[in-house]
């Protein structure tokens, strides 16, 4: 498949973001609503964050399972209008108070009481399509409703805190547990059954009408996930199962006393023996659930940084990784999606080489572009074209936040950049640039469409607590943005395809009944009849 991405735009908004009387988003009615917009708006992407299911600080990069969906995204309505659900049930619990923002302890506590009670009403579990789904995922379904069973058992602790024998999966207690805990299992797979359902029905819904989604995968995974519980000599684990150092950075644009992540390493020289089949799993699931696969911290597969365990980021130290070997394993398991890089951070040569080696995107971010200096390699003059372009990430500020805390000195480079020099920079003015830059694609963050201040910033690296809680509004992305973004995707020539082949259409539909039909000199044709056509043929014989 072609690496590159073709010219076009898109917004970035996680489905937990969706508004939802339901306290968060999901795959229902405004996810389907939200596609018909970008495409009134003349988009092509929809990028969203990881939807795997979230543990404690709720954030979707520390997730139990790289392959099961978050239950939180399942649709309630849905559930009734299938009549699981009485819609009185889903109407009489507390979902949270504001409109505009996640109460996780709220929906934790009351989510999946509404969806035992659908899954005791069902009658799926005995259908033709469930015992499909449980066959075909059954490589990471068992390991991983086993292990949301036994956490609820031994009340959410972590399964380094669970009994020895489970703990480390001696046969005996996978049997004992496996047994004592069937009609939970069947519930956690029966809830990935049904996420599953909807999201590959919003996702056909999303192509049919031209969008293409763009996922993010995390480079790492969380200590606490059914993939190191299943599968810890993939790690870099001491002989009592705990990390010997974990993942994380020194400081870079993100921060400036370098981030630790806590995530475990992987052991790289296993994966390769095995010639990285986990990976392979990974990207072809991924590559089912999306168009294209943003890989997160892209450079951590050409070096990757390691920090004792018990130490800070400035203990650290960097290691090579895998580089093309798993490039190109992962090219191997994909051929119906792209790939975007997230090459964002500590500027390293391996980096820029192996996403050179492999032809795909990286990234560039506005916020990062204007400190003063030209050669800033995210200034939209420096950029090829064969990149994605990004107001900010979800790690970045607003773009309207941004602007407030920018000093007097990258202030004026700003104005003397985008031409507003006698008025404050808009972000709107920022916005453009990135649309009107050479880089294939152009995503923007819906806060920033809006004009949303700080108080919607979606995370602050390194901090834990107010983050990913940011929600859309009913009605706030209206015709107003979606006239304005179709007319900038005009103007820079981002439209899809479809549309420019439409509009040609009917231009040229419209140009030939203008033309008035000739006639040759002197011969008037009857009323009423029409004088036959003399065509000349399409080639011309031999004389």
């Amino acid at each position: 498949m072609e690496k590159r991405l073709k010219r076009g735009a898109g917004i970035l908004l996680p489905i937990s973001s969706l508004p939802s009387p339901y306290g968060i988003g999901t795959c229902g009615k405004a996810a389907y609503e939200f596609v018909d917009k970008l495409k009134k708006a003349g988009q092509t992407y929809w990028q969203v964050l990881p939807i795997g299911p979230t543990s404690y600080g709720d954030s979707p990069y520390q997730s139990f399972s790289t392959f099961a969906g978050n239950p939180y995204f399942i649709d309630l309505d849905m559930l009734a209008e299938e009549g699981i659900l009485e819609k009185e049930d889903v109407q009489a619990v507390c979902w949270g108070g504001a409109e505009d923002s996640i109460d996780y302890g709220t929906i934790y506590e009351n989510r999946f009481q509404i969806l035992k009670k659908a899954f005791y009403n069902t009658k799926e579990c005995g259908s033709g399509k469930y015992k499909k789904f449980v066959s075909d995922n059954r490589e990471w379904l068992e390991d991983y409703s086993l292990f949301m069973a036994c956490k609820e058992h031994f009340n959410q602790r972590e399964w380094l805190l669970w009994d020895k024998d489970i703990m480390a999966r001696e046969p005996q207690a996978l049997k004992h547990y496996s047994d004592i805990l069937k009609d939970n299992i069947m519930f956690w797979k029966y809830i990935q059954f049904k996420f599953y359902s909807q999201w590959d029905r919003l996702k056909k819904y999303a192509n049919d009408n031209g969008i293409k989604i763009i996922g993010d995968i995390p480079i790492y995974v969380a200590l606490d996930s059914s993939d190191v519980w299943a599968a810890p000599g993939q790690y870099q684990l001491d002989e009592n199962l705990k990390p010997v150092d974990v993942a994380g950075c020194p400081p870079d644009i993100f921060s400036d006393y370098g981030q630790k992540w806590g995530n475990p390493l992987y052991n790289w020289d296993v994966m390769e023996k095995d010639g990285f089949t986990w990976w392979k799993r990974r990207m072809a699931s991924a590559a089912r659930m999306y168009d294209v696969i943003r890989i997160d911290h892209f450079i951590g597969i050409a070096k990757y940084y390691a920090i004792p365990a018990d130490g800070t980021p400035s203990e650290g130290e960097y290691r090579p990784g895998p580089a093309k070997k798993l490039t190109d394993a992962i090219d191997e398991a994909i051929v119906n999606a792209q790939i975007i890089a997230e090459d964002l951070g500590v500027a390293m040569p391996e980096a820029k080489k192996l996403l050179q080696e492999t032809g795909y995107p990286g990234m560039k971010v506005l916020e990062f572009a204007f400190d003063g200096h030209c050669s800033n390699e995210y200034l939209p003059h420096n950029y090829n074209k064969n990149c994605v372009v990004y107001t900010g990430t979800h790690d970045n500020d607003t773009l309207a936040g941004y602007l407030d805390t920018l000093g007097s000195k990258e202030h004026r480079y700003l104005q003397a950049y985008t031409g507003c020099m006698e008025k404050e920079v808009s972000a709107a003015s920022v916005i453009r640039l990135a649309y009107g830059s050479v880089a294939d694609t152009a995503i923007i963050q819906m806060q920033d469409i809006l004009l949303k201040d700080n108080t919607a910033r979606m995370n602050l690296p390194s901090t834990i607590g107010k983050n990913w809680r940011w929600r859309l509004k009913e009605g706030e992305f209206g015709e107003k943005e979606i006239e304005e973004l179709f007319n900038l995707a005009d103007v820079y020539s981002r439209l899809p395809e479809i549309v420019y082949r439409v509009r040609w259409f009917e231009e040229n539909k419209a140009e030939k009944c203008r033309k008035p039909r000739r006639q040759e000199k002197g011969k008037r044709t009857p009323k009423g009849k029409r004088k036959p056509v003399q065509r000349k043929p399409l080639h011309r014989g031999a004389s």
